[in-house]
């Protein structure tokens, strides 16, 4: 049986996943955890991605944190793979998983059989350079002929994205849509556990927790992974807070603008993973604030 805690950021997730790791520990089942935020799996972005430090784990083992370099592309096809091997290896040692994240097609590529198509390196070699030579807003412009559903989901600024429906529409024949199942089956038997606040509760939240953010140093830490090569970085130098970060070391943002920026993009975010995790009607949706959320949690499982 897998476990998965999802939600959107700011519910307490990772909290929830220790105190019901320790109450699985006490009953005589041990548990283990496997991260499903795409950020978390960076070295070294900890601040901006909340990421438990290890004297905070309470000795639980925690997986998928921390194993990407920040010059890494992190991609769904490729955590799929090792978070479901992570996974068996718990079940194989008699342990339950937790799989825990805010990330919704990481979670989703994991819970249900989906299959992703594979890449191209001289299609996509192609696509890229199109991208560096026209920018996004003519590759857009195809992809809204071709796969309209996606486009609207990926957005006109986001490159990367494009250049991958782009990519499958032309390996497959089909949308990139058409490749993740619309009735998902299970991968194998799982209980998912849902936290949510009220819109007008969880949105300071998220604002105050940008500036403790700032406050902790996470543009002294930005400034740390810059000989790391995070301007480099596809995927990690586009994450919410280290991109702003990054703008204020470079000095095209004040803090002021860039803490301003990372609270909208983080609410924008936040409303997005509702509207993702809201769909699966098999989710048990538990009060983050509720006193009982641990016995809530346990009681889903069997």
């Amino acid at each position: 049986m897998l476990v998965v805690i999802v939600g959107p950021t700011g519910t307490g997730k990772s909290e929830l996943s220790l105190d019901l790791a320790e109450r699985l520990i006490t009953a005589g089942r041990p548990a283990e955890i496997v991260n499903a935020d795409a950020m978390q799996l960076y070295r070294g972005m900890n601040i901006g991605t909340a990421k438990l430090p290890v004297a905070e784990r309470r000795g639980v083992p925690h997986h998928l944190l921390d194993v990407l370099d920040v010059t890494d592309e992190a991609t769904v096809a490729r955590y799929q793979v090792e978070a479901r091997t992570a996974i068996t290896g718990i079940l194989e040692r008699g342990a339950v998983p937790i799989l825990v994240g805010g990330s919704g097609l990481y979670v989703s590529s994991v819970v249900y059989d989906f299959q992703f198509p594979g890449t191209d390196p001289v299609l996509r070699a192609r696509l890229e350079a199109e991208l560096v030579e026209q920018g996004p807003g003519l590759l857009y412009e195809r992809l809204k002929t071709v796969d309209p559903d996606s486009a609207v989901r990926i957005g006109a600024s986001n490159g990367r994205r494009i250049v991958r429906a782009l990519e499958v529409v032309e390996l497959t024949g089909a949308p990139h849509t058409a490749v993740l199942p619309g009735d998902p089956v299970y991968w194998m038997p799982a209980v998912t556990l849902g936290l949510r606040l009220p819109r007008e509760v969880l949105t300071p939240r998220l604002d105050a927790r940008v500036d403790r953010m700032w406050a902790a140093g996470l543009v002294e830490e930005v400034r740390g992974l810059l000989p790391a090569g995070l301007e480099g970085g596809v995927t990690a130098s586009r994450a919410i807070g280290y991109a702003q970060a990054l703008g204020q070391v470079r000095g095209t943002l004040a803090q002021a603008d860039a803490v301003e920026a990372t609270q909208q993009l983080t609410r924008r975010y936040a409303r997005r993973q509702v509207s993702w995790f809201k769909r699966d009607p098999h989710t048990h949706w538990i009060d983050a604030d509720a006193p009982d959320r641990v016995e809530q949690a346990a009681a889903q499982l069997p």
